[in-house]
């Protein structure tokens, strides 16, 4: 179990040996769940967006291509995840079109009403205190601003709850409890949707 625990903990923050071998599965592996997602975006035409969580780089390198006049940035809180995610998008970095960051979603580093997007692919579940992140976003989001977040898991299925028991500090949730945050942060306009055979859950909202 010791081992087990400490390979899938680096879900959180990947560090070291573990977390780069867990970062190499993250980008193939949230692939599928990624472009369901997005699958479920209305017609937008944004001008900088912001990938919340970015993991492996993977999801922002699939907004820089669904939204090619878009400028991209992608944060995520592990110095390993950050290197990854500008080693995936290094051609659009060097293009001028994406940065990537380590910040903290509980605490974003960008002006108000920075963004015309937000996305967060598989990550909400570590964030400290949906209610107070989920005001982050929405303080840098413009007025009319989406942010959607994409989960594996609807906070019932018995993987996901049982990673819960292995992953220190990770929390699973459903939709209503999704929904009831991001109207406490102030959001409107919140639409939820869950996949037809799988577990998995995108949430939409508006600033």
């Amino acid at each position: 179990m010791g081992l087990m625990k400490s390979f899938f903990s680096q879900t959180r923050k990947p560090e070291g040996l573990l977390g780069k071998m867990m970062l190499n599965g993250m980008n193939p592996g949230h692939a599928k769940l990624t472009d369901w997602g997005f699958g479920h975006l209305p017609a937008l035409a944004p001008a900088n967006a912001i990938d919340i969580g970015c993991g492996g780089g993977r999801n922002a390198g699939e907004l820089l291509r669904k939204y090619p006049r878009a400028h991209v940035t992608a944060v995520d809180y592990s110095e390993l995840s950050v290197a990854k995610a500008r080693d995936y998008n290094r051609d659009m970095i060097a293009a001028g079109r994406c940065d990537v960051r380590q910040g903290d979603a509980s605490n974003l580093a960008f002006p108000d009403a920075s963004f015309d997007l937000a996305t967060a692919f598989e990550t909400v579940y570590f964030w400290p205190g949906l209610e107070k992140c989920f005001g982050q976003v929405f303080r840098v989001l413009k007025p009319g601003g989406i942010f959607m977040i994409c989960n594996e898991s609807d906070g019932t299925d018995a993987a996901s709850k049982r990673f819960e028991g292995i992953i220190d500090g990770m929390k699973c949730y459903t939709v209503l409890q999704i929904e009831a945050a991001l109207r406490a942060a102030g959001f409107s306009g919140i639409s939820g949707d869950h996949h037809t055979s799988k577990p998995w859950i995108a949430v939409l909202a508006k600033k």
